[in-house]
């Protein structure tokens, strides 16, 4: 869980995460300025990891994944705790791993008419649209979005990335999913209802345009480096 002054919200997510299926739950507060850390301790989370100083949602992920695979985690799956995309979809995904039908599954707002109903932002939905259009074209996938912050993972995904090289910010995330693609790991796609509401996280508007730059770009190194004029060591192999 990606936390950032989630103190609000935090306790109605971890409600709902199904505790019977769910071993270990891990926390990360990346600098909050409210008492998150204290909350997420309270509610007897197993792991809380505290950020001195905020180090980006990028950064916030490093910290997460390194510590579920120094723990042991088989699939992993990145809630946020701001109640923004439901945990009651972790079985779902889980079994989606498990079973293994993909090592990689996205809760996506776009598949179905959830987004918009949900109270996603107009600017964002046709952004969404835009981009994921032109990100399919260049990474020749078939993805309903990239820009969902609801992912799952079979652990040997993690361990087959180069993740640690990526941007602390929120770039990351386009540039794991790059980096899933090209290392051929499938990705299976589950609809998402989501909320957006005043205690949900968000990016302003001109973040979200630094943000849908950064993602074309990741794409444009993406095919670069399918086509062999780059290398990148977003792309290079953890093991070497």
């Amino acid at each position: 869980m990606p936390a950032y002054n989630a103190e609000k919200t935090l306790e109605k997510t971890f409600a709902e995460i199904p505790m019977d299926l769910v071993d270990e739950v891990i926390l990360c507060d990346d600098a909050s300025k409210d008492d998150t850390v204290g909350l997420a301790k309270s509610l007897g989370i197993n792991h809380v990891i505290a950020h001195e100083k905020n180090r980006g949602y990028g950064g916030n992920q490093k910290s997460l994944y390194n510590k579920a695979l120094e723990i042991g985690g088989d699939i992993v799956i990145m809630l946020h705790p701001d109640y923004q995309y439901t945990p009651l979809l972790i079985p779902s995904m889980v079994n989606l791993i498990g079973e293994e039908l993909y090592p990689v599954v996205l809760g996506s707002r776009i598949l179905g008419l959830g987004a918009l109903k949900g109270g996603m932002p107009l600017y964002k939905y046709i952004a969404n649209r835009f981009l994921t259009f032109f990100q399919n074209i260049l990474v020749r996938q078939k993805l309903a979005e990239y820009h969902t912050g609801y992912r799952a993972f079979d652990a040997k995904v993690l361990r087959g990335i180069n993740f640690n090289n990526n941007d602390d910010d929120f770039i990351f995330d386009n540039e794991m999913l790059s980096q899933i693609i090209f290392a051929n790991f499938m990705i299976g796609e589950i609809s998402c209802p989501t909320k957006y509401f005043e205690e949900a996280s968000s990016i302003n508007f001109s973040r979200s345009m630094k943000y849908g730059l950064g993602c074309l770009r990741v794409s444009v190194v993406h095919r670069l480096n399918k086509w062999g004029i780059l290398k990148s060591q977003l792309y290079k192999n953890p093991s070497s």
